[in-house]
C-alpha cells in the first residue's frame, strides 16, 4: 500500500472512531430528540403550537457500562425559575449498555395555549422507573399560546403591581412624606424598581424578542433595582414640617441650633 493511501486509511479510520465517540459519550447517558422533524438544540427555536400534534422522537444514549431503564419523556417549559407547563409521556424502554435506543410517539398540546405563549426556556428529558432525570436536552420554545394564558395573565399580574409600587413612591414623593433617611427612601423605589425589571424580562419574551433566561434576567433585574434606588437615594429630603414625628434622627437634625446661634 502506497503511503498515501496508508494515510487515507488512517484518516478514515480515525474518523470514524471520532464519530463513534460523539455518538455515545462514554460514562454518561445522552438525550437528543426531534419534534416534527427538526432536531432540538440549544441554538435553536422549537416551535410548539396547540393547534396541532407534535411528534416527538428521542434518542437515548447510553455509554455506561449498566441497562438504564426509562420510563417517561418530560417536555416542559420554564421562566424565572418557575414552570408554566409540563407533559410527561410513559414510554417505557431499556438502553443497553454502550448501545442506543430510539423512541417515537405523538404528543398532544391542546391545554398548551392556557398555559404559556411567546419565547420560553424548554426542556426534553427522560426519566427512569424513580422519576429521576436521566438525560435532557434544551431549546428555546416558540409557544404559539393566547395572551390570556397562565403566563401572560402572570405577566399582566406583575405590571399592575409595577405600576401600582412607582404610584406609591411617587405620591410619597410628591407628598414629601418619604423618610427623612436617604437609604430608607431608596428601599421605598426599590420593589418598583424589581418590578420594571420583570416586566421587561417578561414582555420581550411574550413578543418572542428574547428568552427569559438567566443571563438575560439577571442584568434587566439589577440594572432596574439599582435604577430605583439611585432615584430614590437622590429625591429632595422632605420639609421640617413634613416630618413625621416618629423619625427621632429627623427631629434632631431639625432642632439642631445652626452654627453661630443662627436660629
Amino acid at each position: 500500500m502506497s503511503r498515501v493511501g496508508l494515510l487515507l486509511s488512517l484518516g478514515i479510520f480515525l474518523g470514524a472512531g471520532t464519530s463513534t465517540a460523539h455518538a455515545i459519550a462514554p460514562d454518561q447517558v445522552t438525550v437528543s430528540a426531534i419534534v416534527d422533524g427538526k432536531r432540538v438544540t440549544p441554538d435553536d427555536e422549537l416551535v410548539l403550537d396547540p393547534a396541532t400534534s407534535t411528534r416527538v422522537e428521542v434518542t437515548v444514549h447510553n455509554g455506561t457500562d449498566t441497562v438504564r431503564h426509562i420510563k417517561t419523556v418530560r417536555l416542559s417549559g420554564t421562566a424565572l425559575a418557575l414552570t408554566f407547563f409540563s407533559y410527561d409521556t410513559t414510554v417505557p424502554f431499556d438502553v443497553p449498555a454502550k448501545q442506543s435506543v430510539t423512541k417515537a410517539f405523538v404528543l398532544d398540546l391542546g391545554q398548551l395555549g392556557t398555559q404559556a405563549t411567546g419565547l420560553l426556556p424548554t426542556d426534553i428529558e427522560v426519566l427512569d422507573v424513580n422519576r429521576d432525570v436521566v438525560a435532557a436536552v434544551g431549546a428555546t420554545g416558540d409557544v404559539r399560546g393566547s395572551l390570556w394564558s397562565v403566563y401572560g395573565v402572570f405577566g399582566i399580574a406583575v405590571f399592575v403591581l409595577t405600576v401600582l409600587a412607582w404610584a406609591g413612591a411617587l405620591w410619597g414623593l410628591a407628598r414629601r412624606k418619604l423618610p427623612a433617611n436617604r437609604w430608607q427612601r431608596a428601599m421605598q423605589f426599590l420593589p418598583a424598581g424589581v418590578g420594571t425589571g420583570l416586566v421587561a424580562v417578561i414582555s420581550l419574551s411574550v413578543l418572542r424578542v428574547m428568552a427569559p433566561s438567566p443571563a438575560a434576567e439577571i442584568p434587566f433585574l439589577l440594572g432596574s433595582a439599582a435604577a430605583a434606588l439611585l432615584l430614590g437615594y437622590l429625591t429632595p429630603h422632605p420639609a421640617p414640617d413634613d416630618v413625621p414625628p416618629s423619625d427621632p434622627e429627623a427631629t434632631q437634625r431639625i432642632t439642631r441650633p445652626l452654627p453661630g446661634g443662627a436660629a
